[in-house]
């Protein structure tokens, strides 16, 4: 094993040596270099005031060389902000601004010991890094059977986690803490799983209640008592798109801190939470009391960064901070989020037809981007395949029953008509 490697494990063990039993063996291994390339770079540049040949850039006149066909529409932002590489940890200022956000929408985060967010290629690289750091082949991965089906490639395949999935509803349609609880306890004789929870979730739009997010912090807690180490992630994909009477910031808050058995992780990002998806901007954050912890588990997660995509790409940075920053930031977000809340409120609206009693219920959505179907007289890949033929309706499949609909991508004004678009496809296929 690297020294350096073993050095931040002596560092994880001497702060809370539960956490080092939950890292898996690449996570014991993986290090940020010191020395080499990068940091012999930041040198140069701190010091080398002739000449500095040690960057993997052109440059032109000092600063980064440029086409101007490029730059010509770019012209707002310098090309120090656009063209160079930035940090493998990301822009320090952008950093820096998205911890302040968290503790101005968390409350629950004020006074509790977390980390300065690193910067993620969106929140999938986010997960896959945590899945780097924490399982192992056999390790149990517990998330709901509500899910978004990328967990299984992250978790699963890659790293051959054994998936764990528990019902994520009770019978009076509430978050299954019981469901929880069982998952977590089943892995007593191991003695670690990884827990991930999503609110908004993907494929349903719910986000429990504050007594449900009690509970859940209960059953977490529990598990530790009981001798199990949990790494419990908090997807927060569609953080901040709270439409009625929920929870309204993340379970991390109330989570870091909790009981030295549980390392409390947040990811999130402005992928969704500022609507630039494209621009692949993302963020983990950690949590624990011990700032030596925090900071080797840094050092670790730059690591695995460093060895797979070496560095977020530094213009989405830019344009991600440039609008945290900006004065008219959070009257435009505010402006997109009541669309976004007109368009859930008129799906429940709609939803109330008694006609439709007969063919489906849904599931209780509060929340994000999604409501899910539940079919009763059809399957959910027959209506799809029929509805995208028949009538140019695209929906997506999920198992025997349920259709997700994203209502997050379709005008207020069109939403009676897709719904009875989709009403009529099970008509035709009653028919046949």
């Amino acid at each position: 094993m690297n020294p350096l490697a073993g050095q931040l494990n002596e560092s994880i063990k001497a702060g809370n040596s539960h956490v080092y039993d939950m890292l898996s063996t690449l996570g014991k291994e993986i290090y940020f270099p010191k020395e080499g390339i990068l940091s012999q770079s930041a040198e140069a540049s701190a010091h080398a005031k002739k000449y500095n040949a040690t960057i993997g850039i052109a440059t032109e006149n000092g600063i980064p060389m440029h086409l101007n066909v490029i730059q010509d529409k770019l012209s707002a932002f310098q090309p120090k902000d656009l063209y160079s590489y930035a940090p493998p940890a990301g822009k320090p200022e952008l950093r820096t601004v998205w911890r302040s956000k968290m503790l101005q929408e968390n409350p629950s985060l004020q006074d509790k010991s977390f980390g300065n967010p690193v910067v993620t290629n969106a929140l999938t690289h986010g997960l896959s890094i945590i899945a780097d750091l924490f399982v192992d082949e056999g390790d149990a991965v517990i998330y709901p059977d509500k899910n978004w089906e990328n967990y299984e490639l992250t978790f699963g395949i890659r790293r051959h986690g054994k998936t764990i999935n528990y019902p994520l509803f009770t019978q009076e349609m509430t978050f299954n803490s019981a469901g929880l609880r069982e998952a977590l306890f089943a892995q007593q004789d191991k003695g670690k799983a990884v827990v991930v929870l999503n609110f908004p979730n993907n494929p349903t739009g719910y986000t429990p209640g504050l007594k449900e997010g009690d509970e859940i912090v209960a059953v977490i807690k529990e598990a530790a008592e009981a001798g199990i180490n949990v790494v419990v992630v908090s997807d927060d994909a569609y953080f901040g798109l709270f439409f009625e009477d929920s929870l309204k910031e993340s379970l991390f808050g109330k989570l870091a801190g909790l009981h030295p058995r549980v390392l409390a992780v947040k990811i999130d990002g402005a992928t969704k939470e500022e609507f630039v998806w494209g621009f692949r901007v993302g963020f983990i954050t950690f949590a624990s009391e011990n700032s030596d912890v925090l900071a080797a588990l840094e050092n670790k997660a730059i690591g695995i960064i460093r060895a797979t995509v070496s560095s977020g790409a530094h213009p989405s940075q830019t344009f991600v901070l440039d609008a945290l920053k900006a004065p008219e930031f959070t009257a435009q977000k505010e402006e997109k989020f009541q669309i976004m809340k007109g368009r859930a409120n008129a799906v429940k609206a709609l939803l109330n037809n008694d006609k439709y009693n007969e063919v489906w219920d849904y599931y209780p959505f509060n929340s994000g981007y999604f409501m899910c179907l539940k079919l009763k007289t059809v399957t959910a890949e027959a209506l799809r395949t029929h509805l995208i033929h028949q009538y140019g309706v695209g929906t997506i499949a999920l198992g025997e029953t349920d259709l997700r609909i994203a209502f997050s991508c379709i005008e207020e004004e069109h939403l009676e008509d897709l719904f009875s678009l989709i009403y009529q496809g099970i008509q035709d296929l009653h028919s046949i």
